[in-house]
């Protein structure tokens, strides 16, 4: 019986070993961590943001700075849709949440951990923790994988270790070119007056854009002790992660906290003044923002609070309007999202075949998952991703 030994025990080895046939094949899982599955586990804060429900493939491309391409042809082949229908066939019930997100009903990971791992029970996989790969041989027909707990001989490689240097080196080692690693998907730090002592606000749409750059995202917006974060942040980041890198995550941003054009925003300040003129400005609500945001908006434009909005100059209405429509901010570095670290760069993807997956440089080799130069925003992208590439390369290994 031919050998498979899948090099990495994270969503993509796991999703390909499910999908294996194990009559065909002695599959064996390779994690040099303690436990597998750890990304699946901390996903979605515990919850396990298993897919987005975005049924079109050329949609669903959009979501992916990296490798959008490449991901049509995988898409059109296996889908969110069909990641729905294998869990539910194995009696998870998914739910999609407002914003699209999927999770499974029980709000836990630990009911997808147990799904993977019930399967590759059934089938016989053989699952090695804490066992370090150190090189990799090609031998005439087949590959020798040498670890901290021996050697192993296979037929075949899966290849789907996450973006880690050491496993990013012994592919380069078999001929691989790989595009250096950046951080993506990461918030904002910044300094500012107008942010201070206002970490938990959020709004929930706000742009940003970098002018730098001459580009643009909106999205929820969540201001944190560091300061900024939430979706528009995130994609941004997500976007923009190799020029971010280059200029060392040091750049000018400008927030718009309403989502609304200035001459907008005027026009609605002059509505709230004609009709309410002995409100104090402190108590105006004029835009849907917390009193708190206001107030410190006022704070730093140095307006009393207690001035009626009639006697409101219009220099100071102008400086209201700055802060809250177009709003400078200095970002001075950057800060890990959660645990969900995820990075750009990787294998190139110019040397592999999207039909299965398969290596353009090492025969019998098939690579998944983040060890690729392939991202997503977040929402349960980069797994799909992950399912996707899995389920190929196992209906590929099926049919030989």
């Amino acid at each position: 019986m031919k050998q498979i030994i899948i090099i990495g025990g994270g969503a993509a080895g796991f999703f390909c070993a499910s999908n294996l046939d194990e009559k065909k094949y002695n599959i064996t899982i390779l994690e040099q961590n303690s436990d597998v599955l750890q990304k699946v586990k901390i996903s979605g804060g515990g919850r396990c943001n298993v897919t987005h429900a975005c049924f079109d493939p050329r949609e669903l491309v959009q979501f992916y700075p990296r490798g959008n391409k490449e991901l049509l042809s995988v898409f059109t082949k296996f889908q969110p849709g069909d990641t729905m229908e294998w869990f539910d066939q194995r009696n998870v019930p998914l739910k999609i949440e407002n914003d699209n997100r999927t999770f499974p009903e029980s709000n836990s990971s630990q009911t997808i951990i147990n799904t993977f791992l019930n399967e590759t029970q059934k089938k016989n996989v053989s699952v090695k923790t804490k066992c370090v790969v150190k090189e990799i041989e090609k031998t005439n027909e087949k590959y020798i994988v040498k670890t901290g707990s021996g050697d192993f001989e296979a037929d075949y490689i899966v290849y789907a270790t996450g973006s880690s240097p050491k496993s990013l080196k012994i592919i380069e080692t078999l001929g691989h070119k790989i595009i250096d690693l950046v951080p993506s998907l990461f918030t904002f730090n910044i300094k500012d007056e107008l942010l201070k002592d206002l970490p938990g606000t959020s709004f929930e749409n706000a742009e940003i854009s970098i002018p730098k750059l001459k580009t643009e995202e909106s999205g929820p917006l969540l201001i944190t002790h560091w300061g900024l974060s939430g979706p528009a942040v995130l994609k941004i980041s997500a976007w923009e992660a190799i020029s971010l890198a280059k200029l060392k995550y040091n750049i000018e941003i400008e927030v718009n906290f309403i989502s609304k054009p200035m001459d907008e925003a005027e026009e609605m300040f002059q509505r709230f003044k004609e009709s309410n003129p002995k409100k104090t400005i402190g108590q105006a609500k004029i835009y849907d923002i917390t009193n708190r945001f206001w107030q410190k908006i006022l704070e730093v434009s140095k307006i009393d609070l207690n001035k009626q909005i009639a006697n409101i100059s219009g220099k100071e209405m102008q400086k209201i309007l700055e802060s809250l429509c177009r709003k400078k901010l200095q970002v001075t570095g950057k800060s890990t999202f959660k645990d969900e670290f995820v990075t750009a760069g990787g294998v190139d993807l110019k040397e592999i075949n999207f039909k299965n997956m398969s290596s353009k440089i090492l025969p019998n080799f098939y690579i998944a998952g983040e060890v690729l130069n392939i991202d997503a925003v977040t929402g349960g992208f980069n797994f799909q991703a992950c399912w996707s590439e899995g389920w190929l390369i196992a209906q590929d290994l099926n049919t030989l």
